[in-house]
């Protein structure tokens, strides 16, 4: 299949094998899926279903062991590492399950980490960020000094800081409460208009807001 200049991001037929000697486990067995530039979609899926190994293949995280994956057609597997290493940094953003967030710094400082270098917009886009999340008053807070929904909506603003074509959400509510965790989807949910929000969850009712849903089970998926 020629992809040429097609936009958005796909993959055909991926799969990820673990190997333990002998023994091999496919955490995802050929999955085929072709995602537009823009929108909100939703993967769902029990505990142990594959959909966080699918979402850091998707994401470049971690390399198919058969498959293809192309973002605006540009095949993962013909870059360098240092390319998809780029390609992370300037058109991808992440957000998981825990926070990850550096203890030692602010939650602006936070935020500023996921900017390209030398960035002097940065800071400006970043509490216009912040105010848009309703966390400008924290800017200054510790992340110990936050709340789990508002460390996660900390995670959101670094992970919209370089603007990305698309974003990756791991879990990203299971450790908040009904209402964060709706909040957070609120606000992921609002950027389907400037690029693709990719959503994994067990929670149905985390998916409200959705254009797509697909269901993964046993490392393979379907379209609900």
């Amino acid at each position: 299949m020629n992809e040429g200049q097609k936009k958005g991001l796909c993959a055909e037929n991926i799969s990820l094998a673990y190997h333990d000697g002998s023994d091999v486990t496919l955490a995802v067995r050929g999955v085929t899926i072709d995602l537009a530039e823009t929108g909100f979609v939703g993967i769902l899926g029990p505990s142990g279903s594959g959909k966080s190994s699918l979402l850091y293949l998707l994401g470049g995280l971690k390399r198919a062991s058969s498959g293809e994956i192309y973002h605006n057609g540009c095949a993962y597997s013909e870059m360098k590492e240092k390319e998809r290493l780029r390609l992370r940094r300037n058109h991808y953003g992440f957000v998981f399950q825990q926070s990850y967030l550096f203890d030692y710094l602010t939650a602006m400082e936070n935020a500023l980490a996921g900017a390209s270098p030398g960035d002097d917009q940065a800071l400006a886009r970043a509490m216009e960020i912040f105010e848009e999340l309703g966390i400008a008053r924290h800017a200054k807070k510790r992340p110990r000094q936050l709340s789990g929904g508002e460390r996660q909506r900390v995670c959101i603003a670094r992970a919209m800081m370089n603007s990305p074509s698309v974003i990756f959400a791991d879990e990203p509510t299971a450790a908040l409460d009904r209402q964060n965790g709706h909040r957070v989807m609120e606000m992921l949910a609002a950027y389907r208009d400037r690029g693709l929000i990719i959503v994994v969850t067990h929670d149905t009712a985390m998916l409200d807001e959705c254009d797509r849903i697909y269901r993964m089970r046993d490392g393979t998926l379907q379209e609900n």
